[in-house]
């Protein structure tokens, strides 16, 4: 987009995360932006931001104004971050409930629009916040380096603090598939808050379009809510009742003729110009385990221990825009153990890999897995990864190094291991 004429502080000529995230969230080029400078000739300002901790390396957009509201996009959910960056947050925090932040030599981005031009016609905070209900909303967002596989994230908040909120944007083609498939889930899932054993969720508050974006909004996590010891064992219970849903367990069925493989060979069809030989490591596995019988469920998608909390005595998931049906039971298993191994110890694919059959090896009897089961899962779920790293590349986010070409190469090691 182009920025508004005259605007020459206006951050969204940026590269950078500070330009990719207000490309997002003010995208409509009747919007105002300025850093440090007063609004363009006939605008008024509607809104300003500290930007923290300078525009160079952007972390935070902080509304300015209220100091209830900067201080709480601060503190909120402060207990599920890492220590140092809880340390550095609950210090801004304790100065933005003095008011002090208003006064800190942080850049000041203005929002700012032209006279006659109501807000919620234009502003994303401001529709999201008539959507909720009960009065003008603030918002802040979070800024990171621009990446085509992460969307941009809105905190909403009442004027006295209170989290209202949390928006995603789905601004590229394969951020988009991510959002709407999350709100498909989230729809779903109040039905099962009954289960015993399925994790808590927040529900979907509003889901909407907004100038080619797909904008989802979510209920904020109860502000109790605290993150799991990074060596607790896996939920086994909660990952049956996700898997099963509330019904009795599934009869295991082969995987030939399964709508799981059918569905994976043919994204391995489409991603053959890419890469053929995804196409033949799937008609390997269906090759070598076309008899094996395995019970197939529904996955949360991404369970690891940045997506999971524990509140009043229940296990809360979140994120669940990975999350689908008919995947061999187990896979979020194997999820869990593949990416605490490359994220949380950083190690190559082929020792993750490792990871997940150990990690089936030691729990997978508590899901009903015997040996070849397990043998199945680890090397489904591997193609199954690769191919959802194909999903994003075709749609526009470009391959995760992590994952291409190592993970094909590991996973044709594995055939002849």
């Amino acid at each position: 987009m182009t920025a508004p004429a005259g605007a020459a502080a206006d951050p969204r000529s940026r590269a950078d995360g500070l330009g990719w995230v207000t490309r997002a969230v003010f995208g409509d080029e009747r919007i105002g932006l300025a850093v440090d400078r007063p609004p363009p000739p006939g605008h008024r300002a509607v809104a300003r931001y500290a930007v923290v901790p300078s525009v160079r390396r952007a972390r935070f957009l902080l509304p300015l104004g209220a100091p209830r509201v900067t201080a709480a996009a601060l503190l909120a959910y402060n207990a599920l971050r890492p220590p140092g960056v809880r340390a550095a947050r609950a210090v801004l925090g304790g100065l933005a409930r003095l008011g002090a932040l208003d006064r800190a030599p942080f850049p000041t981005l203005t929002v700012s629009l032209p006279a006659g031009l109501a807000a919620a016609d234009v502003l994303l905070a401001q529709r999201l916040a008539a959507a909720l209900g009960g009065g003008p909303g603030y918002a802040a967002c979070g800024v990171r380096p621009p990446d085509p596989n992460h969307k941009p994230t809105l905190q909403l908040f009442a004027a006295d603090g209170r989290p209202r909120g949390y928006a995603k944007i789905g601004w590229n083609g394969a951020t988009r598939a991510l959002v709407t498939a999350e709100a498909a889930a989230l729809r779903e899932l109040p039905a099962l808050a009954g289960v015993p054993g399925h994790p808590a969720a927040p529900r979907l508050l509003a889901e909407t379009s907004w100038d080619g974006q797909v904008v989802a909004l979510v209920e904020p996590l109860p502000p109790a809510v605290r993150g799991l010891p990074g060596g607790a064992p896996p939920a086994i219970p909660a990952l049956l009742a996700v898997a099963r849903r509330g019904r009795p367990p599934a009869p295991p069925r082969p995987l030939a003729g399964s709508g799981f493989l059918a569905r994976l060979a043919g994204t391995a069809r489409r991603a053959a110009a890419a890469d053929p030989a995804g196409a033949r490591a799937v008609a390997a596995l269906a090759h070598r385990y076309g008899d094996t019988r395995v019970e197939f469920g529904h996955w949360h998608g991404d369970w690891v221990p940045w997506n999971l909390g524990r509140h009043d005595g229940r296990l809360v998931a979140w994120d669940w825009e990975h999350s689908g049906p008919d995947v061999p039971l187990g896979f979020d298993l194997a999820h869990d153990a593949f990416q605490r191994a490359v994220v949380l110890r950083g190690e190559p694919v082929g020792q993750a890999a490792r990871a997940v059959d150990s990690r089936l090896a030691r729990y997978g009897a508590a899901l009903g897995l015997d040996p070849a089961a397990r043998r199945l899962v680890a090397d489904a779920y591997l193609m199954e990864l690769w191919l959802r790293a194909w999903r994003l590349a075709d749609a526009g986010a470009g391959w995760n190094p992590a994952l291409h070409p190592a993970l094909l190469d590991a996973v044709e090691k594995r055939r002849s291991d």
